[in-house]
């Protein structure tokens, strides 16, 4: 080209260079590729817009991953993308090996990367030499950084050491990747194996030797210095007596180095290659700094797996076991620690044979108590005050007293106990005394979620029930009683509030969710217990790879308790058929808010009824009733509601009774009367309604028929 000439078109100079562009856009996951660099990705000589898809089809799926590393570390830094790229051809064989130059950019608003680059081939060198070691690409040290960086993080989040040793092992090394991987550990004086990879199994089998053997990682545990081994002659000539240990592997090239954590060699590790390797400086000072992270991360699984082991052994000691089985009734428990430091707390279940249990069982009675509980803190001293406050509970349990009285005697203790009264711990506690032959429970409860209760058919309601201060605050609180009645085929629900609110939930959302497990579960007692744990955990990390965020936050302690059998016994009257659901609640003359939840326990009841006015109609006469009562009365109201089959579909049942002697009459109220109008709602809305005097009062009640074009009232 002469002097003044006009420069030949970029194009042109970069075709006569063997150099192709290539244009990659990751939001459109489109690849636009000129002639040549269509050529060097084996496609026909001419420019064309791939897929991501076609285009990993031709690159190394090694050398796919090692690009999106390189890339995200470019944009990082604000540099070049340099990396070596091998091409394969339909047989999965590399044709060629070629070098990518290229500017990255992160679009923030479609959250994508687009770069612009170049490529051109470049020669293979021989495996083993210092020149297929070198930096090919002239960034083979910003590939080390990036594979530094995700093998650290993927070090830093494994648990425990099975997991380090599975990052361990699924870790690609940029240029230089091992295929077998044995991890040392020292017991007392000899050398054991802790995990291995790459090698057929029983090959663990002859580590348990010495440590003055002479064998490389005994030499690395001794010393605390790397040995480096380049060919199969070196490590023969230099260990002769263990050689055969390594020859049948069939490997070319290995690398021993000490795993160190606080200043002590705890054991070593083994990388070993079936090709030669140099080991040349920058390949030493990977593997020096992946053995320095492999032995932080094994330091830090074992001081876990240790401290797991002793709080497991802590909490076995304090939680009781279920013993054999109660007559006519299942029982389920588990209990969950915290994920944070020791992973003790103060949550607590405990089943107590009650006084003259024992000599009634085999006649199908004995009865028993439940108790579930939860002390402030999640530390030792935590653990400690729940031990104690259990065996006091037992004690006072096994003397004989009802519900309130334990509770009330467990609260004075728990006060009593206080070393520091600015470091006064207090405990929340549910206590249930059942009746196996009967279903009947007496229930007190200081400060702890109320109890659930789901039905035959899977209709889950809350209990609510009266209540007083946790445990601890007052010594002289009082703890009213509430008897509930388990029907045959329904389970009893009780537990900490760590199962409800885990996972940024409060009590309400917490219960919808443990609504919806308990609602569709169709399995067995222990089955379901596992979904509610699993529910507010998500997957262990041993069940699903990659990062997990531990969402222990809160023990958890839960109770299921199932009354045996899905019938009942309704006497001689074979006409009246049984009970599909039943919910009972006592609304007192000092507790008007009652009555809002006794509505809301009839929604509840009536969740899947057809008729969502016939819903609202029974809702508003029941609230006309409990009114009445507490208007017109000085008597307590007590609501009774059924759903039973009738036949030709189900019926709803609402009785309210009352120990007032005076019948309700009806009357004709003026226009602008506030009252008097109870029964006339009552006979337009209720198919059938009546007043039925009792030996000391009387009840009210009514009934609704389901059907899906009723005619007449509803």
């Amino acid at each position: 080209m002469r002097t003044g000439e006009p420069l030949p078109a970029l194009g042109d100079v970069l075709a006569a260079l063997g150099t192709g562009v290539w244009h990659w856009d990751t939001a459109s996951g489109l690849v636009t590729v000129d002639a040549v660099a269509a050529r060097l990705l084996g496609l026909p000589s001419e420019e064309a817009t791939l897929t991501e898809a076609q285009v990993r089809a031709r690159l190394h799926p090694v050398d796919w991953n090692e690009i999106t590393g390189i890339i995200q570390l470019a944009v990082a830094e604000g540099t070049l993308a340099e990396v070596r790229i091998r091409i394969m051809d339909d047989q999965n064989q590399v044709v060629r090996v070629v070098r990518s130059r290229s500017k990255p950019s992160f679009d923030a608003e479609r959250k994508s990367y687009v770069l612009t680059g170049t490529l051109q081939e470049v020669t293979e060198p021989a495996p083993g030499t210092p020149a297929a070691r070198s930096a090919v690409t002239g960034d083979w040290r910003r590939s080390r950084e990036a594979f530094l960086l995700d093998a650290g993080r993927a070090l830093a989040e494994a648990r425990s050491t099975e997991e380090v040793l599975r990052v361990a092992a699924n870790l690609s090394m940029p240029g230089f990747s091992p295929d077998g991987l044995a991890v040392f550990g020292v017991a007392g004086d000899r050398l054991t194996i802790i995990g291995h990879h790459g090698h057929e199994p029983g090959a663990d089998s002859p580590f348990y030797m010495p440590l003055d053997t002479d064998y490389p990682a005994a030499e690395v545990v001794r010393t605390g210095r790397a040995v480096y081994i380049s060919s199969p002659e070196q490590y023969s000539s230099r260990y002769p007596l263990t050689w055969p240990l390594a020859q049948r592997f069939g490997r070319q090239s290995w690398a021993f180095l000490p795993l160190t954590a606080s200043g002590r060699t705890m054991g070593a590790w083994l990388a070993a290659f079936t090709y030669p390797v140099a080991f040349t400086p920058d390949e030493r000072s990977v593997l020096t700094t992946v053995a320095r992270m492999l032995a932080q991360a094994l330091s830090r699984a074992g001081t876990a797996e240790t401290e797991k082991a002793l709080t497991e052994g802590l909490q076995r000691s304090m939680m009781p076991k279920l013993g054999p089985g109660i007559p006519g009734m299942d029982v389920t428990a588990r209990y969950v620690p915290t994920g944070g430091g020791l992973q003790v707390g103060g949550d607590w279940y405990d089943v107590i044979p009650l006084p003259g249990g024992a000599s009634r069982a085999a006649a199908g009675g004995g009865r028993f108590a439940l108790v579930i509980g939860d002390v402030q803190g999640h530390d030792v001293r935590a653990a400690g005050l729940m031990g104690q406050l259990r065996i006091a509970l037992r004690a006072y349990a096994s003397e004989g007293h009802r519900p309130d009285a334990v509770l009330a005697r467990a609260s004075r203790f728990l006060h009593g106990i206080g070393e520091d009264p600015t470091e006064m711990r207090f405990a929340t506690c549910l206590y249930a005394e059942v009746d196996p032959g009967t279903g009947v429970l007496e229930v007190a409860r200081a400060g702890h979620p109320d109890p659930v209760i789901r039905m035959a058919d899977a209709t889950v309601l809350t209990r609510p029930t009266a209540g007083g201060l946790p445990l601890g605050i007052d010594p002289d609180a009082d703890y009213p009683t509430t008897r509930l009645i388990l029907e045959p085929g329904e389970t009893l629900l009780i537990c900490t509030d760590g199962l409800i609110e885990t996972g940024g939930h409060d009590l309400d959302t917490g219960w919808q969710r443990l609504r919806e497990i308990l609602e569709r579960h169709r399995g067995t007692q222990e089955e379901l217990a596992d979904a509610l744990v699993q529910a507010v955990h998500g997957p262990s990390s041993h069940h699903t790879t990659g990062p997990l965020a531990d969402r222990r936050e809160d023990d958890i302690a839960l109770l299921l308790l199932t009354r045996q059998g899905g019938t009942c016994d309704c006497g001689a009257d074979e006409t009246v058929p049984p009970p599909v659901r039943r919910t009972a609640l006592t609304v007192a003359q000092a507790e008007p808010e009652r009555v809002g939840i006794a509505r809301q326990q009839l929604r509840e009841l009536l969740h899947d009824w057809p008729s969502d006015d016939q819903v609202d109609s029974a809702v508003l006469l029941l609230s006309e009733m409990l009114t009445n009562v507490l208007v017109h009365t000085d008597a307590d109201a007590l609501l009774l509601a059924e759903i039973t089959d009738g036949g030709d579909g189900r019926r709803i049942r609402v009785e309210v009774t009352d120990t007032a002697d005076d019948l309700p009459h009806r009357r004709r109220p003026g226009e602008l009367a506030s009252s008097g109008r109870g029964l006339l709602l009552i006979e337009l809305l209720a198919h059938s309604w009546g007043v039925a005097p009792r030996g000391r009062g009387k009840s009210i009640w009514f009934e609704l028929y389901e059907r899906k074009h009723a005619d007449g009232p509803g």
